[in-house]
């Protein structure tokens, strides 16, 4: 049996409180601080503790070259082998640990960068439930928000006194169509369920937010134009929806194909089913929870990294890819006299589950929604201008 090290690992030394009796009987507080060294994999979740043998072992294994299994085990001890082996932080050619070797081979063929690699992998979340985190936060302790956190930072940083400050003629053009829209663009977290969203309104945000207005050839390299700027024009990113309240199209689950300007149905949903589901997916936050429609980013990061390959900006490169798309969703669904929104807190592994996307190669970033805008105030929205509600709120 050969072996070789995973791709992507990165290990972090962490120090953790833990109770001991025989600390306590010794006379002390029985706590004591407990050191060890935490691996963490770019192709498997979880975690694994790793002890003085097996940190040396991963350091004696290349990521590349395979090696032989028994001098290995005699080298370093047949137990820290197979506690390597069975976490998948090393990898095998033998057939017990095929499951293992082709993700890490997965990762391989996507050209990440070992640390984003892994920052992705585990920052996602599984049912995180936000707004009861909030609650317990409130019911744990006997102080306010701000007493138990301290003052935020300052809104801004003032680099000169007010006096070399040099001002700035208002623009020309401040109240342009753009200007305008702009004013209106305010995050919704108040839908009106029973009204639907147009099949018009509906294609309509669709088609200037994800559709290709152009697919050329760069030459052998097809890449299309959007109406947002994508690094090396790869537009990596891809829209599936939640569908609940939307004219002529059933709920469900969908992927949006963007030169055909055509919805891909994969699942159908009862109503009951898609706001649950709906919900599930935003981490709890009920007030995204009856969104018209949810549209969850999904990027293709491999699309990429096989130009950028192993670029520290190319991560990087694919967030802003979807804030790019964010922002074009808010501006096309306001244009309609619609309202939207946008959220990283989401359970992103419930996500991949939902789609069927493998995190590495179709990595979650966030979601955004849109849908009317109900008429009562239920859940507060930030309106400084009160532009929406008529008076100012936050």
């Amino acid at each position: 049996m050969r072996i070789r090290r995973c791709a992507h690992l990165a290990v972090e030394p962490r120090e953790r409180m833990e109770f001991d009796l025989a600390r306590l009987f010794a006379g002390g507080t029985g706590v004591g601080a407990v050191r060890e060294w935490v691996a963490l994999a770019a192709h498997r979740d979880g975690e694994c503790v790793l002890d003085a043998d097996q940190f040396a072992l991963l350091g004696a294994v290349s990521p590349e070259d395979w090696q032989d299994a028994a001098a290995l085990a005699a080298a370093h001890g047949q137990p820290a082998l197979d506690h390597l082996l069975d976490a998948g932080l090393l990898v095998s050619d033998a057939p017990a640990h095929a499951d293992a070797r082709e993700a890490d081979e997965r990762v391989r063929a996507g050209h990440w960068r070992g640390l984003a690699a892994v920052l992705h992998r585990h920052s996602r979340w599984q049912g995180v439930d936000t707004l009861e985190a909030e609650r317990r936060f409130v019911r744990e302790g006997d102080r306010s928000f701000l007493d138990r956190l301290g003052p935020p930072r300052p809104l801004l940083r003032e680099r000169t006194d007010a006096p070399r400050r040099i001002a700035l003629e208002l623009a020309p053009d401040e109240d342009s169509a753009l200007e305008t829209l702009l004013h209106r663009r305010v995050t919704c977290r108040n839908f009106d369920a029973d009204k639907p969203v147009s099949a018009r309104d509906f294609s309509a945000i669709l088609k200037r937010c994800f559709g290709a207005r152009a697919v050329t050839d760069l030459p052998g390299i097809p890449v299309m134009k959007r109406a947002v700027p994508s690094a090396g024009g790869l537009h990596p990113t891809e829209a599936y929806l939640l569908v609940q309240h939307v004219e002529g199209v059933a709920p469900g689950l969908y992927h949006y194909h963007p030169l055909d300007h055509a919805l891909e149905p994969l699942r159908a949903l009862e109503p009951a089913a898609a706001r649950d589901l709906a919900q599930r997916l935003v981490a709890g936050q009920r007030h995204f929870t009856d969104a018209h429609v949810q549209v969850v980013y999904a990027s293709r990061v491999p699309r990429t990294t096989w130009k950028y390959r192993n670029h520290m900006k190319a991560y990087r490169a694919v967030v802003l890819d979807v804030g790019h798309l964010s922002q074009m969703l808010y501006l096309a669904a306001t244009e309609r006299g619609l309202a939207a929104f946008v959220t990283a807190a989401v359970n992103e592994i419930d996500i991949e589950r939902e789609f069927d996307l493998d995190p590495m190669q179709e990595g979650v970033i966030a979601i955004g929604g849109f849908g009317h805008r109900a008429a009562t105030l239920t859940e507060n929205e930030l309106d400084p201008l009160g532009v929406v509600w008529g008076t100012p709120t936050a």
